[in-house]
Order: C-alpha cells, then sequence, then structure tokens
C-alpha cells in the first residue's frame, strides 16, 4: 500500500497555485461532481516517498516530472545538471517545488499529469 491515500471518490491535484495552469486546473475540478483534494505545492511540502509514489503511478521517471527549462531550474543547475539519481532529483523537487513540469491529477490508482486544464473534464467524464 502507498503512502498516498487513493479514493475513487475523491480526486486528488498536486500543482502549484502560482501558476495559470494550476489554478485553472483547479477550477475545472472544483466545477466537478467530484471531491477535491488539492495539494497546493507552494504551501505543502510533499516527501520524496510521495514523489516517488506519483512518478510510478504515472509510469514515469522521477526526473521527467521536472521542468528542466524553468528558470529556477536553470538558475541553480544550468544546463547540464550535475544530478545523477533518484535521490538528486528528489532533492530537487522537494527544495523547489516550483520546477514541476504540470499538475498531477490522482483519481483512485490513476494519474495523469495535466498539459492543458480542459483535459480534466474528459477524464472526470471517464470516471462518471
Amino acid at each position: 500500500m502507498g503512502v498516498i491515500a487513493t479514493n475513487n471518490r475523491e480526486v486528488k491535484l498536486f500543482y502549484n497555485a502560482e501558476t495559470n495552469k494550476g489554478m485553472q486546473t483547479l477550477a475545472y475540478l472544483k466545477s466537478s461532481k467530484k471531491k477535491v483534494l488539492d495539494i497546493d505545492l507552494s504551501k505543502t511540502k510533499v516527501t520524496g516517498t510521495q514523489w516517488t509514489e506519483l512518478a510510478k503511478l504515472l509510469g514515469k521517471p522521477i526526473k521527467d516530472l521536472i521542468n528542466t527549462e524553468h528558470p529556477d531550474f536553470m538558475t541553480k543547475y544550468g544546463k547540464n545538471p550535475d544530478l545523477y539519481d533518484d535521490e538528486d532529483w528528489l532533492k530537487v523537487m522537494e527544495n523547489n517545488p516550483k520546477v514541476v513540469t504540470q499538475p498531477i491529477l490522482v483519481n483512485g490508482d490513476q494519474a495523469v499529469q495535466i498539459d492543458t486544464p480542459s483535459e480534466v473534464v474528459t477524464f472526470l467524464e471517464e470516471e462518471d
């Protein structure tokens, strides 16, 4: 059993409230019939274990959750970051959640990264 509690009646959104994409995605979710638990990465610290679980749910390596072209990432790590393993990438995410590529929606044992906020509608319709 993972550390992120999952429930088919509740959608979890890991997002950054300081981004338009994060806020628009949250607005779409709030307009649905689903119960929404929103985790604002700018205010809530997500642990390395939780990030690892999210990456596993998404079927992606941890480093793929990071926008390596984000200005904050570039300032601190440059174009050729000296990051070699998952622990290095997890430290980046834990210490600077702004560099997370996009909102992550978790519903039951499924997770999806949201490229466009309107994608949420399709994901929620599949669940009804």
